[in-house]
């Protein structure tokens, strides 16, 4: 259960996330929403995802990425507990579902 409260109409965030088209759009897209720290901490938790995906442990991946244990342990906490989103993500980036 996502801890946002759902609006009966959808947001334009997720409606626009849902809209795009591909990578490079996504890219575009990113680097326009966001800022560059704020787009760093994105890709760097979703490397910090795949890596405990892959059976790397807390301390493999502060060494691999230097990300801090704090947040390893959420995206952790999320991988175990959260929404599935990351599931759900990674499961289709490495070809495990559609």
């Amino acid at each position: 259960m996502s801890k946002i409260p759902e609006k009966p109409d959808g947001t334009s965030l997720y409606r626009a996330v849902a809209a795009i088209r591909d990578e490079e759009e996504c890219r575009r897209f990113l680097q326009d929403l966001c800022t560059i720290a704020e787009l760093k901490a994105l890709e760097q938790r979703m490397e910090v995802a795949m890596l405990l995906d892959d059976g790397m442990n807390y301390s493999q991946v502060l060494e691999k990425t230097g990300t801090s244990s704090a947040t390893i342990s959420r995206v952790n906490r999320c991988l175990r507990y959260g929404a599935k989103g990351y599931r759900v993500i990674i499961d289709r980036l490495k070809g495990r579902t559609e």
